[in-house]
């Protein structure tokens, strides 16, 4: 072999972005990342890729990547040594917890991010500080599905898997696009077409999704519960529930009946004909196996957990629980939001979902981690955290995360963040949130660390290091675990990811049959998975739920109207969404030429009679404005949308959270970023 021969090696791996986890080799030669290929024999992607998964090596490499630690003196940053800044992190969080306790913190997690660091940072904010002020941005998407699965069935999670869809007689999608949003998902949709499987879309705009459908229902937004209600009211009325099922496995049913005959006609509410509610109602409850499936059309609200609850009252009502071809399930927007909650970086359980107010959980925990004392109330969220910066609230660490961008109210998220005594931030980027820290820690991204990531599907994928960080860059594990050192916790000699994760099985019965040797297998492991010999678990509730009693939960849910509806001052209603192209705030897929190129900057969708009213063309700047603030963005006119209903994308900074609302869901605390009133101005060009 020549001295100029590289060897050229493929590392398997798992895929950044979104919830599916597809399976993909990353190609390494000269210690670089230079290509990938999809894995031909993962049971999910099936030797498949979308547009991002093809182009995720691109910004490993990025030259803007942060390369050392930065401290902010004089309100400029310099490049400062890790022992310098990991000692000014470790004496201002000190400062903070002897001046202000433990609710003087907010600790943010990224979904982002491996299972292992999300755990890691739990644990070092409950046994470095004794605070339950620790949340990740699965508030802001699939929090009210946590919530309303769990009163529902019992537990948190997509009862089946994505190709379980084949096994369906009947596909109702309400609420997601998964077409763009979950590529790989939505080929699994495209095969259920291709094999004669009926399928109903329902969402306010016309999707992609909606396009690859059998029949498109197109709904007011945010009127969800109506919708549910009137299809419940026939189905009861004309017998078509699961007497049997209800009897035997569920409870509620008079709560739910009584609650629905208020909707037999709900059209004025929801917009849809009678007819039509009659006949999508009819065709789910009379499919032998009918799967529901959404995404944050149905979260993102401040009825998010009512909505949800809706879902499992449809699938509870006529028996579509806990066998194949059935179920409910939500499609997670990012890699690792379903492994994000699993960990415990949520402000009232342990991992696995362990409740901090129960008692013996408590004392588990502590027996566990060696110490005393660890709290028992409901600690803040996400965008709570941010309401109460410069209060309660003094110190904040956010890993991975870029609130300016994605949190609602842009603006009202940067005047709080200048509110803290002390910010960190640690990432791999310098994003619009790093301008606000105090200090900045350079992390590692998905192709420099070993871990996990959790799917939508529960299953538990792996993720291999292929090369080293960049310049000083480090591994989070190690961030904290340095860390933990200076302030004498216990508990963190874990070096590696294994050491992590097995850290965390101890603890968390639903994972402890999750070992690495399990993991390392292309179709990996579902959880629950309570011991080394269990094979996983890909369908959930097959004999029984996971609440107390084990039964199913039906609820009757009167429809509420959103916290913000157009009026005159603000005439339209703003919706938001994804793209194929991009990916949260476009950290990554920004730093991609080619996903750069196809949508490089924002847009609105508004409808044609709406756009000719006002004067507008395709392809025009106007303004949109709500009682938040305001954004220029490109007008595209279109049908997809219905008048008076307006669409944007999330990606962009400077974008549509300068304009959505923080009002939130009583219940699981999600702010309503897909619904706010707006008014649009023509402000011509392009």
């Amino acid at each position: 072999m020549s001295e100029n021969t590289e060897v050229m090696k493929y590392v398997p791996t798992t895929c950044p972005y979104c919830g599916v986890g597809c399976s993909l080799n990353l190609v390494v030669t000269g210690g670089k990342v230079v290509g990938v290929e999809p894995n031909q024999r993962s049971p999910i992607n099936e030797g498949k890729l979308c547009p991002k998964g093809v182009t995720c090596w691109e910004s490993v490499h990025s030259p803007d990547r942060l390369t050392s630690p930065l401290i902010k003196k004089d309100g400029k940053f310099v490049e400062a040594s890790w022992d310098e800044a990991l000692d000014l992190v470790a004496s201002k969080l000190k400062e903070t917890n002897d001046k202000h306790g433990a609710k003087g913190f907010g600790f943010q997690v990224s979904c982002r991010t491996v299972n292992e660091d999300c755990y890691i940072m739990q644990k070092f904010a409950r046994v470095g500080f004794k605070t339950n002020n620790v949340d990740n941005c699965a508030r802001i998407c699939h929090g009210p599905s946590v919530a309303g699965l769990s009163l529902s069935f019992g537990s948190g999670a997509a009862t089946n898997g994505f190709e379980d869809a084949l096994n369906s007689d009947f596909i109702l999608i309400w609420g997601s696009n998964a077409v763009e949003a979950h590529p790989l998902a939505g080929r699994r949709i495209a095969q259920a077409k291709k094999k004669g499987i009926p399928i109903v879309a329902i969402d306010p705009r016309y999707t992609m999704t909606a396009r690859l459908a059998d029949t498109y229902v197109r709904f007011n937004p945010s009127t969800h519960i109506a919708l549910a209600n009137s299809m419940m009211y026939w189905i009861i009325k004309e017998g078509k529930h699961d007497s049997k099922f209800i009897v035997d496995r569920v409870n509620g049913f008079e709560d739910l009946k009584k609650t629905v005959e208020n909707y037999a006609d709900a059209e004025a509410i929801h917009g849809v004909p009678l007819a039509t509610v009659k006949d999508i109602a009819f065709r789910y409850a009379d499919a032998k196996n009918a799967v529901i499936i959404y995404c944050l059309g149905i979260t993102e609200l401040t009825t998010g957990t009512d909505n949800v609850r809706s879902m499992g009252n449809l699938a509870l009502l006529t028996g579509n629980v806990g066998r194949p071809g059935v179920g409910v399930n939500p499609l997670r927007g990012q890699n690792n939001v379903q492994g994000a909650c699993d960990m415990g970086a949520y402000p009232n359980v342990y991992s696995g979902y362990q409740k901090c107010e129960a008692a013996e959980n408590r004392a588990k925990m502590e027996k566990a981690w060696g110490i005393t004392d660890l709290p028992d109330w409901y600690g803040v969220t996400l965008t709570e955290q941010i309401n109460q910066c410069g209060e309660e609230i003094k110190s904040m660490y956010i890993l991975g995360l870029n609130p300016v961008v994605t949190y609602p109210d842009s603006n009202h998220v940067k005047r709080q963040l200048e509110k803290l005594d002390f910010l960190v931030v640690q990432d791999i980027f310098f994003t619009e949130t790093c301008q606000y820290a105090d200090v900045i820690l350079p992390g590692a991204c998905f192709a420099e660390k070993d871990g996990t990531f959790t799917s939508g599907e529960r299953r538990v994928n792996r993720v291999r290091k292929a090369v080293n960080p960049p310049g000083q860059a480090q591994e989070d594990i190690w961030i904290f675990s340095e860390l933990a050192k200076r302030m004498g916790l216990k508990g963190f000699d874990l070096p590696t990811a294994k050491d992590v994760w097995d850290d965390m099985r101890a603890v968390t019965p639903s994972m402890f049959g999750c070992t690495y040797e399990k993991l390392d297998k292309p179709e990996s492991i579902c959880w629950p998975c309570p011991t080394e010999e269990h094979p996983g678990t890909p369908i959930l509730h097959k004999e029984k739920f996971g609440t107390a009693d084990g039964k199913g939960n039906l609820f009757g849910i009167d429809y509420r109207p959103p916290a913000e509806v157009a009026d005159a001052e603000y005439p339209f209603t703003l919706m938001t969404g994804r793209l194929i192209f991009h990916y949260h705030s476009r950290s990554q897929t920004g730093r991609c030429e080619d996903l750069h190129r196809e949508v490089p900057r924002s847009y609105a969708q508004i409808n044609v009679e709406d756009a000719r009213r006002l004067g507008i063309k395709n392809e025009e700047i106007v303004r949109l404005k709500s009682r938040r603030g305001e954004t220029d963005t490109v007008a595209r006119v279109t049908d997809d949308v219905g008048p008076g209903v307006v669409y944007m994308t999330m990606h962009f900074a400077d974008g549509v959270n300068n304009l959505t609302n923080t009002a939130l869901d009583p219940m699981s605390k999600m702010p309503e970023l897909k619904h706010c009133a707006i008014s649009i101005e023509k402000i011509g060009g392009n």
